[in-house]
């Protein structure tokens, strides 16, 4: 499975966000290069293409599962903006991350991987699952007190979860959709349906 290993700061640098959950790359906020700031103004194109590139990064999907899961949102009812994040937002992945048992998605990813998450009290280790309204999401070693787990929990224990997911100690519950004012209100998906509409 292919991953990005690289430098992560320089990625948060390029979108100008906190693409990876650490706000230590604001030390540095100008682009990475050796000439950061002799950048002329940013084409539409440009543009659209840095939202893509930031919400695929924040997501940590490669292009064509991008490309897919936009696909999704394509032929569905509704607004494509808003149920492309909605599919995003219920990968599983993110959906532990959400509910405060990894510090990051790339975390969650593994704990997933790992098959350490249960979906209904059956075992997935398929980061890119959909999850639905009713869900029971439980956590292998969430309970124990000296489990890895365990302190991540602890450290993330003031951590919001969203209005749509609801918490107990061994995982959460999948209450409802997210709607557009529960998610990240730093993402313009407009941008993301224009790019992929040209």
């Amino acid at each position: 499975m292919a991953r990005y290993t690289g430098p992560k700061w320089k990625i948060s640098r390029r979108e100008g966000a906190s693409v990876y959950g650490d706000e230590k790359w604001k030390k540095r906020p100008t682009l990475p290069g050796q000439h950061p700031t002799s950048m002329k103004r940013p084409s539409n194109y440009a543009i659209q293409l840095r939202e893509k590139q930031k919400v695929k990064r924040m997501y940590g999907l490669l292009e064509k599962q991008f490309r897919g899961v936009y696909q999704k949102a394509t032929a569905a009812t509704g607004n494509t903006g808003t149920r492309l994040l909605q599919l995003l937002e219920m990968r599983l992945d993110n959906v532990v991350y959400r509910l405060g048992f990894a510090k990051t998605r790339n975390q969650a990813r593994q704990m997933v991987t790992h098959a350490h998450v249960k979906v209904n009290d059956k075992k997935v280790n398929i980061p890119s699952y959909i999850v639905k309204v009713g869900d029971q999401i439980m956590i292998k070693g969430a309970e124990k007190k000296d489990n890895c787990v365990a302190l991540i929990k602890l450290e993330t224990k003031n951590a919001k979860v969203p209005l749509w997911l609801s918490r107990v100690s061994e995982g959460g519950e999948i209450k409802s959709v997210p709607t557009r004012e529960m998610m990240d209100p730093t993402i313009k998906e407009q941008l993301i349906v224009e790019f992929y509409s040209r």
